[in-house]
């Protein structure tokens, strides 16, 4: 499974030698596929969008907050798991990591032995959270679909004297003759009645 994680690292300007030689390292000893390493520029979204990695992992080593900005930028049409490791303890970065997206914000532990761990909970988060934000939109649409079908009950009723069982029935009804969800006829509904006013 390590093998088919694609990564690409984002780095400061001045990244030092000895953090990029550790985290190369414990990249390597875990078996990911490095595909990059790149600058945090204006540039990232671009070179994100062209690699397509499965996780990003930021190496800000002071200043967590300046890369944030591109990372959000270059992740903001398809997330992707995102490690930060950092010597910012700060908790206004590490709230800014965490609304930006960021799976695991790690403080002054990049050694070689810990970055496979770090990502292996960082992916079980991510997709965890991916999950929960699936089932919210899914609940949120259902929701809005609730108050369309609600919306068009309202019209039967006031329109044609009709009872909420008996306008839902003649909802359905009419829903399965034209082969269409509930919910898209109820739209349909609620369109015509605004076009006639």
């Amino acid at each position: 499974m390590n093998r088919q994680l694609r990564i690409v690292l984002i780095h400061p300007a001045h990244e030092s030698e000895a953090r990029a030689h550790a985290l190369h390292c414990g990249l390597a000893e875990a078996g990911y596929e490095l595909l990059a390493s790149l600058p945090a520029d204006f540039h990232l979204p671009e070179h994100i969008a062209r690699l397509q990695p499965d996780m990003i992992i930021v190496d800000a080593e002071s200043d967590a907050r300046d890369v944030l900005e591109h990372i959000v930028i270059a992740t903001r049409d398809e997330r992707r798991p995102i490690v930060m490791f950092t010597e910012d303890d700060k908790a206004s970065s590490m709230e800014a990591a965490m609304a930006a997206g960021v799976s695991a914000y790690v403080v002054a532990g990049l050694q070689p032995e810990r970055v496979k761990p770090v990502l292996d909970v960082a992916l079980v988060r991510f997709r965890r959270e991916q999950q929960l934000l699936d089932e919210l939109e899914g609940t949120r649409l259902k929701l809005a679909e609730r108050k369309v079908i609600d919306r068009a009950k309202g019209i039967f009723m006031s329109r044609h004297g009709m009872s909420e069982e008996q306008a839902f029935q003649k909802l359905r009804t009419m829903a399965m003759n034209k082969n269409l969800k509930l919910a898209e006829l109820a739209q349909r509904i609620l369109d015509a009645e605004d076009l006639l006013g």
